[in-house]
């Protein structure tokens, strides 16, 4: 199971590292349209909004850890470790359901803007934010998963990645 893991995490690594490569590379040709042909292409800057957007909602969803992200645990790391269990599992619990609160309105939405099209290069609106509909889903994979981990006995602070001092 672990390899499978690995081997996800890769292709999610690598299609972060294309969207990278596709955002560097108009905005290059953005920089040399501009300053050097002195003819501006407009769909350079479509493009590197399109790949920021995806990189951002791609990457939080699948290749950011739970440590990186920015967390307010001045309470949590002052309680023991029954309480701070406690704090664990009604954070994760917490933000999986509201994920998954919002995410029927949130495809439905997403469903909708198909009859809309990127201004420049004319991409679907549905296809360019289909995107966040992912990262929801794989939000609540993995909160979901910290929860199961955690109700089977698992140490939440190794759960989250937390560091605390002793």
């Amino acid at each position: 199971m672990h390899r499978v893991g690995a081997w996800l995490r890769a292709r999610a690594d690598n299609v972060a590292a294309l969207l990278f490569a596709a955002l560097f590379l108009s905005f290059m040709l953005q920089i040399i349209s501009r300053y050097v042909l002195r003819d501006p292409y407009g769909w350079t800057i479509e493009a590197s909004l399109i790949a920021w957007l995806w990189i951002v909602f791609w990457g939080s969803g699948f290749l950011i850890d739970n440590r990186d992200h920015v967390r307010f645990d001045l309470f949590y790391v002052r309680a023991g470790p029954r309480l701070r269990r406690v704090f664990a599992l009604i954070s994760v619990a917490a933000i999986a359901l509201a994920f998954a609160a919002s995410l029927p309105a949130t495809a439905d939405f997403v469903a909708f803007m198909r009859v809309e099209r990127s201004g420049t290069l004319g991409i679907r609106l549905d296809l360019l934010f289909s995107v966040y509909v992912i990262f929801a889903v794989a939000v609540i994979a993995r909160y979901a998963f910290y929860a199961m981990r955690m109700l089977r006995g698992a140490d939440p602070d190794a759960v989250l990645g937390v560091e605390t001092a002793p």
